[in-house]
């Protein structure tokens, strides 16, 4: 699918509408916007207040269609507000990145592109952006799907060639990457008009200012505004900014209702709960839905070198899991029953640096909820985790000499 609908996309641009200096934001009107059925799949149409580049490819597993844009304001829009036919399960929207954006549109069936256009109104500038999606086997589909790559529109592709090893522990400050979840496209969970992305960005700048007033540590947020990272580019940063102990915030919520109290997990791709798993499960969903190819494959020599750096990693990072289930308890919690627990969260795969999640709450849960709102409970839980750190850090690095170098 990346070479076939790359060639359309360039078509459709043409060289002239990518040269074309559009300016400021381009507006959505959701009354002219719709997704309708057809005889033979579905029709979407999107007015646009003025023509910007674009492009669109389907994701497979599962299936969806998705829009990047440049410069496009979503802001006051919800989904509901788009009428959409049975072909749409679902539809997001939101900022990607700085100057980009984004649309999913979650499809029924497989789906491809037949006909894709952008006309643009010569006498007001406005556009409507029209795709014609035709029904496919999911053989066909899955053959023609895939995100394309394209220097104009992607970051660079990772590379850990430049970046320097950390620096040992106790020579410095201890650098903590922070990574409040979701953001930007990726909302997280939802309960009483809160979402899940804005309250962890709120602790996380909570808890780094109390990291900052202990003295000791460094520490970066992997956001620091309501814009969507992916899972791999999280764990990139963490990385880069060559840190010591990166820490992934939550307050997700099951459908089941039955979680609650504070949770520090840590990878383990084999053992993992029902409760962990289906947690890992929309996590990864949430990345794979805005449209993030999560797929790569290690070679020989850099798994081997993966695993010997596990062999260090993972019995540092059970104990900081520990020692953060410590100061959670000591601040009083809540904490769940069952408060450390392991699964395949994919932004945990750090080999190098030990790294946790910590559902700091449920917001499935009535009484999770509710503290999750008190600035002063989550100040509390803070300092549990700045406690657990400390803890942690000393014994470290009364540690560090029985470690192989």
């Amino acid at each position: 699918m990346s070479r076939l609908f790359a060639a359309l996309i360039l078509t459709i641009w043409g060289s002239a509408a990518l040269a074309q200096d559009f300016s400021g934001l381009a507006r959505v009107d959701a009354t002219q916007s719709r997704i309708e059925d057809s005889r033979t799949g579905a029709v979407l149409s999107l007015s646009l207040s003025q023509g910007v580049p674009w492009r669109a490819y389907t994701l497979d597993a599962p299936a969806r269609l998705v829009l990047d844009f440049r410069e496009v304001q979503w802001d006051g829009l919800r989904a509901d507000d788009f009428d959409r036919a049975d072909a749409a399960s679902q539809v997001r929207f939101g900022g990607f990145r700085p100057g980009w954006s984004r649309m999913v549109i979650d499809l029924s069936q497989p789906m491809t592109v037949a006909q894709a256009e952008m006309r643009i109104l010569p006498d007001s500038g406005a556009a409507m952006l029209k795709l014609d999606m035709a029904q496919a086997t999911p053989e066909e589909f899955a053959a023609r799907s895939g995100a394309p790559r394209d220097p104009r529109w992607d970051l660079p592709a990772p590379s850990l060639s430049d970046a320097a090893p950390p620096r040992p522990m106790g020579e410095g400050p201890v650098i903590v990457v922070l990574d409040p979840g979701h953001g930007g496209i990726d909302p997280g969970a939802e309960h009483d008009g809160i979402t899940e992305k804005d309250l962890m960005l709120t602790f996380a700048r909570e808890l780094r200012d109390v990291l900052r007033r202990a003295g000791g540590f460094d520490v970066v947020l992997t956001r620091d505004d309501d814009r969507f990272v992916s899972l791999e580019r999280r764990v990139a940063l963490a990385h880069e900014m060559r840190a010591h102990v990166f820490l992934s915030l939550h307050a997700d919520a099951l459908a089941q209702g039955q979680a609650h109290g504070a949770t520090v997990h840590v990878l383990d791709d084999e053992a993992s709960d029902a409760a962990t798993r289906l947690l890992a499960e929309r996590h990864d969903r949430d990345d794979l839905l805005s449209g993030v190819d999560l797929n790569g494959q290690d070679d020989v020599v850099a798994g081997i070198l993966m695993d010997l750096a596990r062999q260090e990693t993972e019995p540092r990072t059970e104990r900081l899991a520990r020692s953060l289930v410590g100061g959670l308890q000591a601040a009083g919690g809540p904490v769940n029953r069952r408060p450390l627990r392991r699964g395949a969260f994919s932004v945990l795969k750090a080999a190098d640096i030990p790294s946790v999640l910590i559902e700091v709450g449920f917001l499935s849960s009535p009484r999770d909820a509710e503290n999750l709102k008190d600035p002063d409970w989550r100040l509390g839980i803070a300092r549990g985790i700045r406690d657990g750190l400390v803890q942690w850090v000393a014994d470290d690095l009364a540690r560090a000499g029985l470690r192989r170098q």
